[in-house]
């Protein structure tokens, strides 16, 4: 009996050890963490987001009171209709001295046919050319002034349009998206409460790919690069162990202090790098949950 009493701690250590020794390094699961906050200020008409909801992107779920920006996009489609109708018709009001022209043309001609006809005088022919310069300065003078007419009232309808583009984007930022595919973590407005632009109103992670962020030493850093694939045991309480396969994303560049949280199979080294790995989340990983990993050589 004194035998097995003994001998039961010398198992039971082993064991420890040997589960020590599957891990090159430790780390804790992270995740891409999004802050959406308010892009208008208003009253949440609606706010439909619980903790734990899974999110698609660009779903929407929630709307800040827009009414006011809708009824200046109205005013504003109102003003710009009325500015257009005042633009000028520049054939119309072109056609009169047209017409002048055309009918001095006519009695220019009619003239010169005289003339050589010795019925008419030059006279006459030189007074219809000076009645037709008048026409024709009289027509460009008047078509320059339609056309800066135009040209100012067709300024001041894209200025106006540029308006409404303005407060679409408004009426856009009005309703409440999710940036990503993931769950949320956090609520932190309600329904009925007035926010404002830049204000918190939940926070959503993907947890569909999970980031172990965990420390090398300099020793095992010549043994690793980016791309590479490691295994990951993520630890599930009890001691057991599920293994998963990531791949490293990110190196770090410095190395720091061993963080008092996080323990490296040589205990001896206070500088460590940083590194990331992804891995595919089953369901099962969480924030927070700590997992070692096994560099594949």
């Amino acid at each position: 009996m004194k035998a097995f009493i003994y001998i039961l701690p010398f198992i039971l250590l082993l064991s420890c050890n040997s589960e020590e020794n599957l891990r090159d390094a430790t780390g804790v699961f992270e995740a891409t963490e999004i802050l959406v906050s308010a892009e208008a200020s208003g009253k949440l008409l609606s706010f439909m987001v619980n903790e734990g909801d899974q999110l698609q992107k660009g779903d929407v779920v929630g709307q800040i009171d827009s009414t006011q920006l809708y009824l200046n996009k109205l005013q504003i489609e109102a003003n710009q209709l009325a500015l257009l109708s005042s633009r000028p018709d520049m054939q119309s009001q072109l056609n009169a001295i047209e017409k002048e022209i055309e009918k001095a043309e006519f009695e220019k001609e009619r003239i010169e046919k005289l003339l050589k006809g010795d019925v008419a005088t030059q006279k006459q022919l030189d007074d219809v050319n000076a009645q037709l310069e008048v026409l024709q300065a009289n027509y460009e003078a008047k078509k320059r002034a339609l056309q800066i007419q135009t040209e100012a009232i067709d300024a001041q309808s894209a200025a106006m349009e540029a308006q409404k583009d303005l407060i679409d984007d408004q009426l856009d930022r009005s309703s409440i998206q999710s940036p990503i595919n993931g769950s949320v973590l956090v609520k932190y407005a309600e329904e009925g409460e007035l926010t404002a632009i830049g204000k918190p109103l939940f926070k959503v992670a993907d947890l569909e790919k999970m980031i172990l962020k965990a420390y090398v030493t300099s020793d095992q850093l010549a043994l690793i690069k980016t791309g590479q694939e490691v295994q990951v045991l993520a630890e599930f309480g009890k001691e057991e162990l599920r293994e998963y396969l990531g791949v490293i994303t990110w190196i770090s560049s410095k190395s720091e202090f061993t963080p008092k949280t996080i323990q490296t199979q040589d205990e001896r080294a206070n500088l460590v790098y940083a590194i990331k790995i992804a891995v595919p989340n089953d369901g099962d990983l969480k924030i927070g949950m700590y997992a070692g990993l096994k560099i594949i050589e």
